[in-house]
C-alpha cells in the first residue's frame, strides 16, 4: 500500500471540540430517555421509551465523529471524492438519525429540573406566544425559506474559491462543514416533523414536492462535476495521487457521488412519504396513550412539578 494511504487510512484526529459536544448530546438523551422510560407506565407515553431512539440517535452521533475524526476527514484532503462523502455523511446521513427520534423531549428531560423547567418555559415563549425572537424564526424557519437555505449554502461551499480556501484554512473547513451540517438538519427537521415547531407542520404532499424541489440544483452540480473538461479546484492539482486516482477521475467520481447517491437519498424520502400516504400509516392515532406531539414536550418538564 501506498505509504501516504497507509497514513491516512491509520490516521485518527481525536479532537475534544467534536468528543465533548458529542458526549454532552448523547448523555443528555440517554438521560431523559431513561426518564421518560420509566414514567411511560404513568403518563401514557410507552412509546417514548421505544429502544430505537437512543439507537437511531447515538447512531447518528456516531455518524458525525467518522466524518469529522476518522481517517476520512484526512483522506479529503488527498481525494475530492472522500470529501463528497463526508459532505454526504454530515448532511444526508447523520440528521436524519438524530431527528427521527424526535430528540426534543429527551433533551428537556435530560437536564437537571431546575435548568428543564427554565428551558421549557423559554421554548413555551418562543413558540405559543408573540414573542420578538418566535416572530423572527417563524419566517426563518418556514419550508420555503429552509429549502432555500439549504441550497445556497449546499451549492455555494462548492464555488471554487471557498473550497479552495476551506482546503487551505482548518478554521474555514470547520465552519464549512458546520454550516452543511446545520443546514443539513434544517432539511430534515422539515422532513421528520421533529420539535420544536414553529410553523404549521406541512402536510406530506407538501414534503415530497419538498424533497424533490432539492434534487434539480444539486443534480446540476454534480453533472458540471462529472463532466467538466477540466480540474474545478485547483487545490487538488498539488496534492500526491492515492490509488492511482487522476485528478480528473477523483473529480467525476465526486459529481457522480453528489449526482446519484446524493439525488437518491431525497427520491426515498418521497417514496417513503408516498408509501405512508397509500397505506395510511400514522393518519389513526394509537389508542395506547395519548400522541407525543411537540406541545407535550414542552409542557412535560412543567409538568412534573420539576422532578425526575
Amino acid at each position: 500500500m501506498d505509504p501516504i494511504a497507509r497514513a491516512a487510512l491509520s490516521s485518527w484526529s481525536w479532537r475534544l471540540e467534536v468528543i465533548i459536544p458529542l458526549l454532552i448530546l448523547a448523555a443528555l438523551f440517554l438521560t431523559g430517555w431513561f426518564r421518560l422510560r420509566a414514567r411511560g407506565d404513568r403518563t401514557g407515553w410507552q412509546s417514548l421509551g421505544a429502544p430505537w431512539r437512543p439507537v437511531s440517535y447515538l447512531a447518528g452521533l456516531v455518524v458525525v465523529g467518522i466524518a469529522l475524526m476518522s481517517p476520512l476527514d484526512v483522506l479529503v484532503q488527498q481525494l475530492f471524492f472522500m470529501h463528497m462523502i463526508q459532505h454526504l455523511l454530515l448532511i444526508m446521513i447523520a440528521p436524519p438519525l438524530l431527528l427521527l427520534p424526535n430528540p426534543m423531549p429527551f433533551m428537556l428531560w435530560g437536564l437537571p429540573a431546575p435548568l428543564r423547567l427554565s428551558a421549557g418555559a423559554a421554548l413555551n415563549r418562543v413558540i405559543h406566544k408573540e414573542s420578538a425572537l418566535g416572530r423572527l424564526l417563524r419566517p426563518a424557519t418556514s419550508a420555503v425559506a429552509v429549502w432555500f437555505i439549504y441550497l445556497v449554502i449546499i451549492i455555494g461551499w462548492h464555488d471554487p474559491a471557498l473550497y479552495n480556501a476551506a482546503l487551505r484554512s482548518e478554521f474555514v473547513h470547520d465552519l464549512e462543514h458546520l454550516t452543511m451540517f446545520l443546514a443539513g438538519m434544517l432539511y430534515w427537521w422539515v422532513i421528520s416533523g421533529a420539535g420544536p415547531r414553529l410553523n404549521k407542520q406541512p402536510s406530506r404532499y407538501a414534503k415530497i414536492g419538498f424533497s424533490i424541489a432539492a434534487v434539480p440544483p444539486a443534480m446540476a452540480l454534480g453533472i458540471v462535476l462529472a463532466f467538466s473538461p477540466g480540474p474545478v479546484y485547483s487545490f487538488y492539482n498539488d496534492m500526491p495521487r492515492l490509488w492511482g486516482i487522476s485528478v480528473m477521475d477523483d473529480q467525476r467520481i465526486s459529481g457522480i457521488v453528489m449526482w446519484i447517491p446524493g439525488g437518491m437519498m431525497h427520491f426515498m424520502v418521497a417514496l417513503a412519504l408516498i408509501f405512508r400516504i397509500l397505506t395510511g400509516e400514522g393518519r389513526k392515532p394509537s389508542q395506547k396513550g395519548p400522541a407525543w406531539s411537540d406541545e407535550d414536550a414542552l409542557a412535560a418538564p412543567g409538568a412534573a412539578g420539576g422532578q425526575a
